[in-house]
């Protein structure tokens, strides 16, 4: 028996029929791959939209964002958004907080823009520890062309505070810290101010260690502010100024100093993300807020909108600080409170009226870690 090869013309049909099958199966293979991430990744951005805090809807998204790898985009978008609606030029801003008693005895902060306004510059008492002055606050216009805007000073008398940092959910995340998240309600009584930390620890060119656990590697020469379990804040060069020991309770690393030894930085005002971080730039006048140190120890904390980094390191030059370096950027980050009592109960104050937190941010748990300085032993 002779056998028939099948004609041509239905082989080419057979073949296209297997070609197409398994185009059907790849394609089929591929959506539910695309399915599965999708579902996967609306699960992730629920659970950062329904996370315990105080954090906005966009200011949630635009972490989950960066937390996977998107971090590039966000920047990009925020880049836009200030390009297309930067801070406004001239003008005379709305009143600053009057709240305290003027300080004669501290000398005011030399105004940027001139005449100065009444007040401004002014260190106004606004907390004391047992009779002592612990806290005084003032604000000042950025430079001398963003005039409608104030960023606010805090100024704190180490000697009479602890400081205690506080890590955040996500930031640096994790559990079993000996510190809350938040500002217990029984640590109130005591608390005279607080504000934000760093960048995230991915973009801070730095590290986080805190109860002997370190979470991101330290690094040499970067800027650091470190926590001694006596509740005493030092700031410097990790390696130079500060560095590890057993009296250590944490460290808080972010980028490089803006001031050293009372001179701002030569690259302050250059572009280089490797010195100043590659967020939105440094150039960019946003929000930001830096750390400082003077030359008799007290501890200074500056925040405001129309900021770029080099107008940031004057202001806090002008207050009087020998070292310092900056903290977080962007509106929904920089956040400074100190805290009055009335009654028997502690009120929160906004550094700045403007702040877009709430002033008992920190009363709630909060994703970022931040600082807070509490009435020290006595």
């Amino acid at each position: 028996m002779t056998l028939r090869s099948a004609p041509p013309g239905t082989l080419r049909a057979a073949r296209r029929r297997r070609r197409r099958e398994r185009r059907r199966r790849a394609l089929a293979a591929v959506g539910l791959v695309v399915a599965v991430l999708l579902a996967l990744a609306c699960v992730s951005i629920g659970r950062a939209l329904t996370a315990p805090g105080t954090d906005s809807a966009a200011a949630r998204l635009a972490e989950w964002a960066r937390g996977h790898h998107f971090g590039g985009p966000v920047t990009g978008l925020e880049k836009l958004q200030y390009a297309a609606s930067p801070p406004k030029v001239g003008g005379h801003p709305s009143p600053g907080p009057t709240a305290g008693t003027a300080v004669p005895q501290l000398a005011p902060v030399p105004a940027a823009a001139t005449p100065a306004l009444p007040g401004e510059g002014v260190w106004r008492q606004v907390a004391a520890v047992r009779g002592a002055p612990a806290a005084w606050v003032t604000t000042v216009r950025p430079d001398a062309t963003h005039t409608s805007y104030l960023t606010g000073l805090l100024r704190l008398d180490p000697g009479v505070l602890s400081f205690v940092l506080h890590p955040g959910t996500a930031v640096p995340g994790g559990s079993g810290w000996s510190q809350p998240p938040l500002v217990p309600p029984a640590l109130r009584a005591g608390l005279v101010a607080t504000f934000n930390s760093g960048f995230t620890l991915s973009d801070s060119r730095g590290g986080y260690q805190q109860d002997g656990r370190t979470v991101t590697p330290l690094r040499a020469g970067a800027a650091t502010l470190l926590l001694s379990r006596d509740g005493r804040l030092q700031l410097g060069a990790w390696g130079r100024d500060v560095g590890p020991g057993p009296t250590v309770a944490a460290v808080r690393q972010n980028l490089d100093l803006m001031i050293d030894g009372g001179r701002i930085a030569p690259d302050i005002s250059s572009a280089s993300s490797a010195a100043w971080g590659a967020t939105v730039g440094n150039r960019a006048y946003v929000w930001r807020s830096g750390v400082g140190v003077t030359g008799s120890g007290a501890v200074l904390y500056a925040a405001g909108d129309a900021l770029s980094t080099d107008s940031l390191a004057q202001l806090l030059q002008r207050a009087g600080a020998v070292r310092a370096m900056e903290l977080d950027i962007n509106r929904d980050w920089v956040s400074g409170q100190w805290y009055g009592q009335a009654g028997g109960v502690t009120v929160p104050h906004k550094l700045t009226p403007d702040e877009s937190r709430p002033a008992d941010r920190y009363f709630a748990i909060s994703s970022r870690d931040f600082l807070a300085a509490v009435a020290g032993p006595g």
